[in-house]
This record gives C-alpha cells, structure tokens and sequence, in this order.
C-alpha cells in the first residue's frame, strides 16, 4: 500500500473583499495573495494589525468609528456589508483558513491542520450571522473535513514508515470517523441549502472515502492478525475489506482518474491477501473463521488537531504599525503586572488551602459543633412537639376518666359473659355427671332413642363461644396492660406544665464540669473566629488584586523602570500578607489548645451525651402515648361490641341450657320407673307393715344417695322432694345387682 496513488482532497475557494477604510497598501497585499505559504504569512500578518487597530479604535459594531466592510459570500457570490471591523477580521480569518485547503490539495500536505484551526477560531470567536459561509454549520464541516485530510496524510506517511498494522489500521479508522461526521453535515437538508451544487459533489466523493479507509483498516488489521498467527481472523478481516472496498468502487463513479488508478490498485493488493490467506486457512491452518461483529472493533487514533491561531503573535504579525497612537508598550506592562498579582495571589491561596485542610480534618475528627456542644439550654423548656400534645389535652380535660370508664365497661361486659359461660359449663358438666351415676346404677348404657335432643348442640356451641372468649380475653389483657402502660403518661401530659418539665431527664454539672464546658465553647468560637478572619481577609486581597489598575502609570513609565514599579506596587499587600500568616500560623496553637481541652471534656460529653438520650426517649414515650389514646379507645369500643354481642348469644345459649338439662333430667327419672316396674312381685309372706319411705342415704346406701341428687323434672338442678323420692324403693334391686 505505500506506493497507492494519492486521493484528491477537497479544498475551498477564497472570498474576495470590497472596501473598507484601511491603510491602502496594506489592504491589497491581503486581498491579493499568492498561492503559497507567503500568502499565508501575509493574511497573519493583516490579521494581527487590524486586531491591534481594534484595540485603539471603537471600530466595532454601533461604535462611534464603525465603517462599512464588504465581502463577498463564496456560495451565492452576493456581497455582504457589515460596519464592524471583526468582520474584516472573520473574512481574512475565513481566507487563511482557505488558502490553507488550497495547499493542502496541492500537495502541500502539511497544512489541512492550519486550515483546520483557522475555521476553529472563526467559529469559536466570531458570530455566525456575518455570512452563510461562516455559518456555525458550514465551519463545522470544514472542520471535519480539513482534520480528515490531515488524517488522512498522516495516513500515507505512516504506511510510507512502515508502521506497526494496528497503528495504521486505528489512524485509518479515525479517517473514517472524520469523514462520517462531515457527511453527516452534507446530509442535514439546511447545510445542503446553504452549499448548493457542490454539495453532491462533495457528499460522494467523502462517502466514497469513508468505505475506502475502512477497507484499508480492515486490511492492516488482517495484517496484524497475521502477524499474530491468527489466520482465521486474517480471513474475515480481509474478506471485509474486499467487501468495503467494492462498496467504494460502487460509488466511484464519475470520480477523476487518481481515484480510479488508486481503487484499482488497492483492490489488487487487498484482492490478493484475501485470496491467499483464503487458500492457506482452507488447505493448511483450517481455523475456524469468526464473524466479524465478533471481533473488537477498531477505535479511531486522532493524531491530528487544529493549530489553535494567536492574531497577536508577534512572530506572525510583524511589527505594530499603530504603535505610535496608543503605547503598545503599556498594554504588555499591564499584563507582565497582572500575571505578577496572580502569582501572590496562588503563593497565598495555597498556604490558605493547606491550612484549611488540616483545619477541616482535626474538627472532623473532633466532630464538635459549636451550636450544639453543651444543648443546655434544651432543658430548659419543653419541646415544641410536647407541648403541642399538652394543649390537646388540656381541651379535653376527660381524656383519661373516659378511657378508664371505657375499660371498666370492658371488663364488666367481660365479667358477665365469663360467668354465663362458666354456668352453662357447670350445667353440661353436672348432667354429663348425673347420667354417669345413672350408668352405675343401673349397669348398662340407658338406651338412646329416649335420651332428650339439645344437649349435643349447646355443648358445640358452648365449646366455640369459649373458645372466642379464651381468644379475645389475651386481646382484653393486652388492651389493659397497654391502657396502664400509658394512663400515667396521660395523666402526666393533662396535668400543669411544670409537672411535665420536672417529669424530663435534666443534667446535672458540677462546677467544675461547668467550667470545662465554658472553656470548651470558648476555644470553639476562638476556631470560627480564625475561620472569619481568614475568609475576610482572602476576601479582601481578591478584591485588591481585581481593582490594582496601574495602566496610567506605565504609561509615564519608562520600559527598564517597570521591573522597580512592579515591586513598589506590590508593597501594597505586604500589610495583608502578613495578616494572613499571623492567622495561619495561630492556627497550630489554637488546635493544641482545642485537643487539651477535649480531653477534659470526655466525661462531660459522656455524661450530656447519656441525659439527651434519656430526655429524647422520655419525649418519644409521652408523645407514643398520646398518640396511643386513640387507639386505645376504639380497640375499647371494639371490645365493648365484640363482648355485648357476645353476651347475648350466652344468655341465650344459657337459657338453651337450662331447658335441655331439664328435659335430660326429666327423661332419667322416666328410665328410673319403668326399671322399678319390671321388678318382680314380692312372694306371699306374713303381712308387714307399710313401708315407710326413708330420706335417700337411709334407704339404697351411697348409690341410691347419688342417685337421690338427681332432679325431678320440672325441678331444674334444685334435686328431688325426699317424700317423693322414688329412689326409696330401690333397695331390693340394688340388693339383687349385688347378689
């Protein structure tokens, strides 16, 4: 690739001038400039002296000396004046940058980089509305495009040197990157409007190079892979510069001769790797060959940058030839003075940053703050917040009284329902009970089909409203512990105020504590006293050094006695200066004093530090408690509901009760008499008398007085009438059951 024809480069025509009110001879030389490096120098050169006239004069636009200055417009070939001389400067500037492109082209590769910066300043420091062609649009596609140019002569010369692929390939990529950005712009429909019919021309020609330097890249990067023994890379490496390649033959159509000459010679060079690394990967390294959107990407190298142009350079302005109406002399005196002021004030801004540093580190480190060191003076009032819940309650004086009267209903309510269930429960237990000793008594299981209904159902359902009852009696002890948890609080914030003071945790210090406190707090504000004086005086010399305008005293002042007027007029900030390291050299003192003081302070922090925490937690407490009053009152009523409906369901489960244990009752006694009839007759014996009926225990022994204790039914749980008892005549049954 080192002896590839060169590609053509773009390149901008110059702008022709009109008048303007200068110093005639002057004016032509830079309007009519030769094409070469002389002409370049010259365009400086006017630069610089109209900057210098500039200086001197109010030439610019709505000043009182503005005059017209025509040019005219490269695309339309219209004039445009304007009475502003940094529009002479901003077409002068435009035409340096142009004769550079020129050169450029002509194979004068060195000066695209020129060009490049000549459109940088233009765009940069001038406005954009003198003309279409120094629009903002415009000088950023000639941008682009004079850096790819420069980039793409850094490109010949390194494939000239024999550079290593890789760094050919990254320099070839930021070609690429250059050029996109430039189509780009050619692309957007306003900068096409602005540049006419050369716009085609120049969109194909840079999209035909951007897949040029691709496939160049992509062939240097074939070569590193080689060079790596990476044959299946070398592979698709190269097969993608064939691919590019062809893509810019395609659009190589009506381009000149170089361009044709230069494609045809890199498609043999790329032609033949790609064949050849083919044939040697198919029949000898057999390397699998990856896809290309798998290999990294190549990143641009820009080794290429716009020379930044100085319109006051000496070395390019040549001599200022309005020197004698202003003394230049002056102007450069005021600026070695200046740079003088910023150098005392970066020696003194960096002892100041030093300083300050330390400063921030130790009291980080101390982490004391002067605002709150001691907070006594918190315990001398009750917090807003406390108070806030203080006047709440003081509207509603009842606050407590209602909500130990809601809990006492509470537990009344729970009361009665306990005691209903606990005498149905005593009922089931006591007929369960009686019909075990009916068992007894007569041997066997009383037959069912008799045993009266109901008594199942009032189990089941006594069983379930225990069950809720045992559930809601943990919530109802809960809600008791929780309401004595908070009632003293309450009482406490309805009551006077100074009860609610005494109640908070306050410190207590002993004199001695005291005055380590007060010498504490008194090297603290010593630390933010420093801190003041030391802004207040950095403040001060800034504001010095802004207003220290000796102009009018160089003026009158002879060149070899500006070094002697420099140091006299500095002196003025000795005074200062040495306030400044009075404050910063006390700073050393002032921290040992603060760290002998903290020392001491440790127990008393300690002890503060342990009575906040108590006063904030008692705060958060009496606070969580009247937020807790609420609460406490509907879960109350909650209960209360729950219990009242609760308690009626008993009751009437209590009534159920009563008359299913009755009925029970009433059917034992039934199987009690029709068991005395089957009996049989007593044998025919000598008359006895009649037969006395005995109280219960007298007459059957313990099982008939077990038995006696069953109910007569009608009778409730209230027992049997003994005269009426039928147990009496039990004994000769109890008698054969135990023969």
């Amino acid at each position: 690739m080192e002896a590839v024809p060169r590609m053509p480069m773009i390149w901008l025509d110059l702008k022709e001038a009109g008048e303007f009110a200068f110093n005639a001879a002057v004016k032509k030389s830079a309007v009519s400039v030769p094409r070469d490096f002389e002409g370049c120098s010259t365009l400086r050169k006017y630069l610089g002296q109209l900057h210098f006239l500039q200086s001197r004069i109010p030439m610019g636009s709505g000043q009182d000396a503005a005059v017209p200055v025509t040019w005219t417009e490269i695309f339309s070939g219209k004039a445009v004046t304007h009475e502003d001389i940094k529009y002479e400067q901003a077409c002068v500037l435009y035409n340096l940058g142009a004769l550079h492109s020129m050169l450029g082209a002509m194979d004068k590769r060195v000066s695209e980089e020129c060009a490049a910066g000549a459109f940088t300043y233009l765009r940069d420091h001038f406005p954009h509305s003198y003309s279409v062609d120094m629009s903002h649009q415009i000088l950023s596609l000639n941008i682009n495009l004079m850096l790819g140019q420069a980039q793409e002569c850094l490109l010949e010369k390194s494939m000239l040197d024999n550079r290593k692929s890789f760094l050919v390939a990254r320099i070839s990529a930021q070609v690429v990157d250059y050029y996109k950005e430039a189509c780009r712009a050619l692309e957007n429909s306003e900068t096409a409007s602005l540049l006419g019919k050369i716009q085609k021309d120049w969109k194909k020609l840079v999209q035909m190079k951007i897949y040029y330097f691709a496939a160049v890249a992509h062939l240097h990067m074939g070569k590193q892979a080689e060079e790596q023994q990476k044959f299946g890379e070398r592979v698709i490496y190269f097969q993608s510069a064939l691919d590019k390649l062809n893509e810019a033959i395609k659009l190589a159509k009506g381009q000149p001769e170089t361009v044709q000459e230069a494609l045809r010679f890199t498609m043999d060079v790329i032609g033949g790797k790609y064949n050849s690394a083919k044939k040697d990967n198919d029949f000898i390294y057999h390397e699998a060959v990856p896809a290309l959107d798998t290999l990294q990407s190549v990143k641009g190298a820009p080794l290429v940058k716009a020379l930044p142009v100085n319109p006051t350079d000496p070395a390019v302005t040549g001599p200022d030839i309005f020197a004698k109406l202003v003394p230049m002399a002056a102007h450069e005196a005021s600026s070695l003075y200046s740079e003088e002021k910023a150098k005392l004030l970066r020696d003194v801004m960096a002892k100041i940053e030093a300083k300050n540093e330390v400063l921030d580190q130790f009291m980080d480190s101390m982490q004391l703050d002067p605002e709150t060191v001691d907070n006594l003076d918190m315990y001398n009032h009750i917090p807003p917040v406390l108070m806030e819940k203080c006047a709440a309650l003081s509207v509603r004086p009842d606050t407590v009284r209602n909500l130990v009267q809601s809990m006492q209903v509470l537990s009344g309510v729970f009361t009665d329902v306990e005691a209903s269930l606990k005498e149905i429960r005593d009922l089931l237990e006591e007929d369960e009970a009686q019909e075990r000793k009916l068992q007894e008594l007569l041997g066997r299981v009383p037959p069912a089909p008799g045993s009266p209904p109901g008594l199942a159902e009032v189990s089941k359902e006594c069983s379930k409203y225990l069950e809720l009852h045992e559930k809601a009696s943990f919530t109802n002890t809960e809600l008791h512990r929780a309401m004595n948890l908070h009632l003293g609080n309450l009482r406490l914030l309805g009551g006077p105020l100074e009860q609610v003071r005494a109640a908070l945790p306050t410190p207590t210090l002993s004199e001695d504590d005291k005055q380590v406190l007060q010498n504490l707090k008194r090297i603290l504000a010593k630390v933010q006293e420093m801190r003041d004086q030391r802004m207040s005086l950095e403040q001060q010399l800034r504001e010095m050094i802004q207003k220290d305008d000796i102009t009018t005293s160089l003026v009158t002042t002879d060149r070899s006695e500006m070094k002697k007027l420099f140091e006299e007029q500095l002196k003025k900030y000795d005074q200062l200066k040495v306030y400044l390291e009075q404050n910063l050299a006390a700073q050393e003192n002032v921290l040992k004093a603060l760290t002998d003081a903290n020392v001491k302070y440790a127990a008393v922090r300690k002890a503060l530090a342990e009575v906040e925490h108590k006063w904030n937690t008692t705060v958060q407490t009496l606070v969580a408690s009247y937020e807790a009053y609420e609460d406490l009152m509907k879960k109350s009523q909650e209960g209360k509901d729950f219990y009242t409906d609760l308690e009626g369901k008993a009751a009437k489960l209590l009534e159920r009760a009563r008359a299913a244990c009755q009925a029970s009752e009433a059917h034992r006694q039934q199987l009690l008499e029709r068991e005395l009839k089957k009996q049989p007759p007593p044998r025919p014996t000598a008359p006895k008398p009649p037969l006395q009926k005995k109280p219960l225990d007298e007459a059957g022994g313990p099982e008939a007085a077990e038995l006696g204790s069953l109910a007569q039914p009608g009778e409730g749980l209230r027992g049997p009438r003994p005269s009426d008892d039928p147990l009496s005549m039990l004994d000769p049954l109890w008698t054969l059951n135990k023969a």
